[in-house]
């Protein structure tokens, strides 16, 4: 260390330095197979069959980027050294980052449902359902809500991260990946019965919420995932949180936005706070 800054973890992230190839094929490869999937959803005879195969075209989407990214360490020792250490390095971080991993998703959902409450809304809200508010085909949906997340982070933030953080500060590569990430998810509204199918048929306004909500959720992800040291669990973990406690009660959608509405607040006093790990070139723990 000197004056704040990790000079190792500054000179490796320099190795990751594919971003145009990774987001292209990370885009380009999961679209395809999406794209066909909803195709394949919406044919009329045989529902349930063409149901089966749109979901397993949707997960080998879902697989393609982390391919992708694996094969792009897959060509330098030191990224593969990298990998490894990224999921064992629990040792210097602090508690509070790892309630707030575990625990900030739920208390931002329960606090939307309470404040909904002052809307009209119903105390309902806060009932655990035991179903879910989409469906998966093939796949139960607890266990898309488990390995989605688990897939997708072992793209974003063994490969896909770093190398924007290659060459922008915190702040402007989370608003990018915010962007990016947002669009990438487009192709899965015409998938039958998905969450974003699903999100666009109760109203625009929600399609638009899951948007806008992206944003301010990478911003706190990636605030995290660098805090800890650049720790894969820790954005693995938060991004099953997310999915998994929106999923678990009877939330009323105008929650959802409420909810969005906090993760805005939260995301801008972390940045007030932390101006200097946001906004220079280096990585400042």
């Amino acid at each position: 260390m000197r004056n704040g800054i990790n000079i190792k973890t500054n000179i490796m992230i320099n190795n990751y330095n594919h971003p145009v190839l990774f987001y292209s094929l990370a885009t380009i490869i999961p679209w395809a197979f999406w794209f066909t999937a909803g195709y394949v959803s919406h044919i009329i005879p045989f529902e349930k069959q063409y149901s089966d195969i749109a979901s397993i075209l949707g997960f080998i989407g879902l697989l393609s980027p982390v391919i992708v990214a694996f094969w792009l360490m897959s060509k330098d020792s030191d990224l593969r050294k990298d990998l490894f250490k990224r999921f064992f390095n629990f040792k210097s971080i602090k508690p509070i980052y790892l309630f707030l991993t575990f625990f900030l998703m739920l208390a931002s959902i329960l606090l939307a449902q309470a404040i909904s409450l002052l809307f009209g809304h119903s105390a309902s809200q806060f009932v655990i359902t035991g179903h879910f508010t989409f469906s998966s085909g093939v796949f139960p949906v607890w266990f898309l809500l488990i390995i989605a997340p688990l897939i997708e982070e072992l793209a974003w933030h063994s490969y896909g991260t770093d190398c924007l953080r290659n060459r922008f500060n915190l702040f402007k590569t989370s608003l990018i990946f915010g962007i990016f990430w947002g669009i990438w998810h487009l192709p899965l509204s015409f998938i039958k019965d998905y969450y974003q199918s699903n999100l666009v048929e109760t109203g625009w306004i929600y399609g638009v919420n899951f948007l806008v909500s992206i944003i301010p959720y990478v911003l706190i992800m990636n605030w995290l995932y660098y805090k800890t040291g650049r720790n894969i669990l820790v954005a693995i973990i938060f991004h099953i949180t997310a999915g998994y406690f929106n999923e678990i009660f009877a939330t009323h959608p105008d929650s959802k936005i409420i909810q969005t509405v906090l993760l805005i607040v939260i995301a801008f006093i972390i940045i007030l706070k932390e101006k200097n790990f946001f906004f220079k070139a280096e990585l400042i723990e």
